[in-house]
């Protein structure tokens, strides 16, 4: 394991062709990330409110069951995160600021 990458310890699952949970989970994961884009998308073409009001309230149980699902992945080591160092971070939002400011003329 990568020192900067921040893991739990990965629980293992059969190898093989055949599918396993791991197989499963990051694909409901991969499926439910684009749903959530296109309600995003569906939501910003609304013809009313009260239509808008319906499609919300689906995004916000898509985005609650997308967070449920990577938890889980995160639980079981199958998904981990990279670990960045304070400065870069600091080079990227002076990029994204300079790249705001640079758009609003």
């Amino acid at each position: 394991m990568n020192s900067n990458q921040i893991c739990n310890p990965k629980v293992e699952v059969p190898k093989g062709l055949n599918l396993n949970d791991k197989d499963y989970i990051g694909s409901l994961l991969s499926c439910l990330k684009d749903m959530e884009k296109n309600y995003v998308i569906v939501m910003s073409e609304a013809s009313n409110e009260d239509l808008y009001a319906i499609y919300k309230s689906i995004f916000l149980d898509l985005a609650d069951l997308q967070r449920e699902v990577y938890e889980l992945m995160f639980r079981k080591g199958w998904y981990c995160l990279e670990q960045v160092q304070e400065d870069k971070i600091q080079k990227k939002s002076q990029m994204l600021s300079q790249e705001y400011q640079d758009l609003n003329g």
